[in-house]
């Protein structure tokens, strides 16, 4: 079986570089045995990592994460969430509520650490400094470009209570939530060194493959990124069916994984844990992993619902945004909230928006594997657009099997929170650039609502400027080039610009490196030489194609189309209604007149951008309905 497996990750490895462009990525290979102490908390590790250097550079220094340094008081972490605490916003302290001052009180045995008691590279002993969440390791030999090094480590760590993402003890009733775990190797890419501190925001990671091996009590049930490659001796639901499980003798299991081609490994470990296995045709192999809640009698079918509503749900998904390329995934309670790994997620709870939004991280944070400190919102952003489509999909498809009608409603699409979210941003006036690192961030409030809503936006606006199906197909493209591949915003800005023919560079510097808005107005009417004219006015700092919607007193319409200069051509017509295609407006001139061959007051509405998808400031102006 593990030869299949790994077979299996060089076909994926093979058919992931066709077409794409080429790009160097570092490699990565994990071998980690671990030994879990349950009644200290503690456990023991030892790392095998095989690193090659496929850049063009000689590296003289390399670095870690060590994440879990960050739950101690005074961290960086601690000292952040209670800064922002001292900020109120809408009333409320700025920090995140599952953080708040929890770090800065914690006792010894409820810290978490990471020790790094020795690391060499092919063999000899290299010299590290602890920057409490970064360790940099000052090589004695560096690694030249196209080279291939051995590092080893042993290092022994503490599991913090649960407060942020990883933990023991979480309020949801998992004793580990087994994220950020290990000593991972910082990434090296084009930019240099990554060696992001941990204060509670994005991860960045190298690609490879990873063999781990958990040594733990019997009692506990594990799952987490990977293959089990033993599951025939350790049962608990992995075993193949009609197999009788005899597991060794002794107090401990060890569950051996193995995950090709991932950028992160993470478990979760209860001895209480319910297993649900569910096969899915032409899909993965769902688990669903979970506590058991005496107080919520339908808690075992809410999570077998979140089994049966991802496959429902996959083909939509496989259709839209590409194939998930892994043969399982893992949905398990753990953590504080919702969060992504690859092949698995951690959940608070079976909330089926969580359970898309989580899975659909796959594509946007598991397979690009976007730097998320530099662009969250290509992750988030582009996570939430995705799981707003997938809601809508699920929720139709319940209401067909049950005879009910299911009712849209807000904007088109679905994404009205997240346009409402955005909008909100703006009149706050906490907004910075989407361009902004994570970490850096004046205000909490400000962080999420870009990353999520504003990084939405970003996508469903882009099929107003290029048409809808233009936008699907540049996100099936973007997944075709760039999976595995790292990619940022100027990549992705060109695999639009060559699926819909437009520029859109100017795009990208209004609405993500900038905070200027959209704001178009009617400004008046009148007629002129035998024609009705309407002049439109800019009153946003961005510029934006315009559509303006006339419905005259006998019922029908006209589509007015106003390319906007920089795009260097229009999208193309998105349905029936007759349109009229205008020159090009000038984003230097304030103002622009439309025309129509007909009497004034035979207009009843004009509209400007009638679907909304435009993310104009205030529609108050936008929409004027003739009584004459």
């Amino acid at each position: 079986m593990y030869r299949i497996l790994l077979v299996s990750a060089f076909i994926i490895l093979m058919f992931s570089g066709f077409a794409q462009p080429s790009r160097w990525q570092q490699r990565v290979k994990y071998v980690m045995d671990i030994n879990m102490d349950v009644t200290a908390n503690r456990y023991t590790g030892k790392q095998k990592l095989e690193y090659m250097n496929n850049s063009p550079d000689t590296l003289d220094k390399l670095f870690y994460h060590l994440y879990w340094n960050a739950f101690q008081p005074n961290s960086m972490m601690d000292v952040r969430s209670r800064e922002l605490g001292k900020k109120i916003i809408n009333n409320k302290p700025d920090w995140d509520g599952r953080v708040r001052d929890r770090i800065y009180n914690l006792n010894e045995n409820e810290i978490g650490y990471e020790k790094v008691k020795w690391l060499k590279m092919n063999g000899v002993l290299q010299t590290t400094i602890e920057h409490e969440t970064i360790l940099e390791v000052k090589l004695k030999k560096p690694v030249l470009p196209k080279q291939k090094v051995m590092l080893e480590m042993e290092w022994e760590a503490q599991v913090p209570l649960q407060i942020r993402r990883s933990g023991r003890d979480a309020a949801n009733g998992t004793k580990y939530s087994m994220s950020q775990w290990y000593p991972k190797l910082c990434e090296y890419d084009n930019d240099g060194w990554n060696p992001n501190p941990y204060v509670a925001r994005e991860f960045y990671g190298v690609w490879g493959d990873y063999e781990v091996n958990i040594s733990i009590d019997k009692r506990f049930i594990l799952g987490g990124t990977g293959y089990l490659i033993n599951a025939n001796q350790i049962g608990y639901g992995y075993e193949s069916a009609g197999v009788k499980v005899v597991r060794p003798a002794g107090e401990k299991l060890t569950w051996k994984f193995v995950a090709p081609n991932v950028h992160d490994f993470v478990w979760a470990a209860d001895p209480d844990f319910k297993h649900i296995v569910q096969p899915m045709k032409n899909g993965p192999v769902i688990h669903v992993l979970y506590n058991d809640n005496p107080a919520d009698k339908t808690n075992d079918d809410k999570w077998k619902n979140v089994a049966e509503a991802a496959t429902t749900a996959y083909p939509f998904m496989k259709q839209n945004f590409g194939e998930y390329p892994y043969k399982q995934y893992s949905f398990i309670q753990g953590g504080d909230g919702g969060m992504e790994y690859p092949m698995a997620t951690l959940l608070n709870g079976p909330g089926l928006g969580t359970v898309f939004h989580e899975w659909l991280h796959s594509w946007y944070q598991g397979m690009m594997g976007t730097n998320e400190s530099l662009y969250a919102w290509m992750d988030e952003g582009f996570t939430e657009y995705a799981t707003n489509l997938v809601e809508n999909f699920y929720y139709s498809e319940m209401a067909k099997k049950s005879g009910t009608v299911y009712v849209n409603k807000g904007l088109p699409l679905y994404h009205s929170g997240n346009y409402n979210g955005y909008f909100a941003l703006v009149k706050s006036r906490f907004e910075e650039p989407l361009s902004t690192h994570a970490d850096h961030f004046n205000t909490n409030f400000g962080y999420s609502l870009a990353s999520y809503s504003k990084g939405c936006v970003f996508l469903e606006q882009l099929g107003y400027i290029t048409g809808g199906k233009v936008r699907d197909k540049i996100l099936l493209e973007y997944y075709n080039q760039w999976r595995y591949k790292h990619p940022n915003v100027n990549d992705f800005v060109r695999v639009a610009e060559k699926v819909s023919g437009l520029q859109l560079d100017w795009y990208k510097e209004y609405f993500v490196n900038s905070t200027k808005t959209i704001d178009y107005a009617i400004d008046s009417l009148w007629e002129e030489g035998g024609k009705s004219k309407i002049r439109l006015k800019r009153i946003g700092e961005m510029p934006m194609p315009i559509d303006v919607v006339l419905t005259f007193n006998d019922g029908t319409q006209q589509l007015h189309y106003v390319p906007m200069y920089l795009m260097f051509g229009g999208k193309p017509a998105e349905d029936t209604t007759q349109r009229i295609i205008y020159p090009e407006w000038k984003w230097t001139h304030p103002t622009y007149i439309i025309e129509f061959d007909r009497r004034l007051k035979d207009l009843t509405v004009a509209e400007i951008d009638p679907t909304q998808r435009m993310a104009d400031v205030d529609r108050r102006n936008n929409k004027l309905e003739l009584k004459w």
